[in-house]
């Protein structure tokens, strides 16, 4: 018969088995907790070779996030997967434009994706942002465009869109970049992924 178990002892036991499986695996200490969280949100051990970090991406993600900068992303799954308690406590709060009205609108009239206007409107928030996208690899793409002509400048891009069309081309953008960035090479990714490394951070410095 499975274990009854109460919750926090639950995740607990699931990270001693993640370590044991990693078994020699030697993982970066300062991304190990991040890597940890994505293999616990997904069951998926390929992210230990698919995360890609910029230098220090995770320690300058967690001094943003300590002096009060605010999460966007561009799924509403993704808002709803970040801890926003701890997250409003340092004095941020998480902002996905992708579901308004206007946003939706005006998408329309230009023929682009809502994912475009959701990250120029994020350009216009007055606080530095950390952007956690999960599933729209025209995100990653409009940020790109606007960081390079001088719009925008993201404390933190985490680009972790799953998916087939552009998804690896638009990563690789960021990638190839000098922005601070936690990337998922490849196909995989998701919100929930995005969440989970926007958590990590979160609980690094809550713990």
């Amino acid at each position: 018969m499975p274990e009854q178990m109460k919750p926090m002892d639950i995740e607990k036991r699931s990270f001693e088995i993640i370590t044991q499986l990693l078994g020699d695996q030697k993982l970066d200490p300062e991304n190990e907790l991040v890597i940890k969280r994505v293999i616990h949100t997904t069951a998926d051990f390929e992210y230990v070779k698919n995360l890609v970090f910029s230098e220090h991406a995770v320690q300058k993600g967690i001094e943003a996030l300590r002096s009060g900068c605010d999460i966007v992303t561009d799924t509403q799954m993704a808002k709803s997967g970040i801890n926003k308690t701890i997250l409003g406590k340092l004095g941020g709060q998480v902002h996905c434009f992708m579901s308004d009205a206007d946003v939706a609108e005006e998408a329309r009239r230009r023929g682009v994706t809502r994912a475009v206007v959701s990250m120029e409107r994020a350009a216009g928030l007055s606080k530095p942002c950390i952007f956690a996208i999960g599933n729209a690899p025209t995100a990653l793409i409009s940020l790109h465009q606007q960081r390079q002509e001088g719009n925008i400048s993201p404390a933190l891009i985490i680009g972790v869109p799953v998916g087939f069309v552009n998804v690896v081309e638009s990563k690789e953008l960021i990638i190839a970049s000098d922005v601070p960035h936690i990337v998922a090479r490849g196909r995989k990714g998701g919100s929930n992924v995005a969440a989970a490394i926007c958590n990590a951070m979160l609980y690094q410095i809550m713990r």
